[in-house]
């Protein structure tokens, strides 16, 4: 049986999550659809200015050290970039 997400979701233990790209119906949010071929990574910078938005424009958390170099537009090492990315 199918639990709410309220249920799933605990903010103590798991202040993280992964936000993924595939959606229902093999809908794809952002980049490259196999099955079509159809690129949807023009929808790439809204995703990215909205999850931006949620998280700093509501003050909800301030982020990760990486995550606040980042926007500061400090320089990331080659392994902040792979962690990064």
């Amino acid at each position: 049986m199918p639990q709410s997400r309220k249920s799933q979701v605990s903010l103590i233990d798991t202040p993280y999550y992964h936000c993924v790209s595939r959606c229902v119906r093999r809908s794809f949010l952002c980049g490259m659809d196999k099955y079509s071929g159809q690129s949807y990574d023009h929808r790439r910078g809204w995703v990215e200015d909205r999850l931006l938005f949620f998280i700093y424009g509501h003050k909800l958390h301030k982020g990760t050290l990486l995550t606040q170099k980042y926007l500061k537009g400090d320089k990331l090492s080659s392994g902040e970039l792979i962690s990064f990315n």
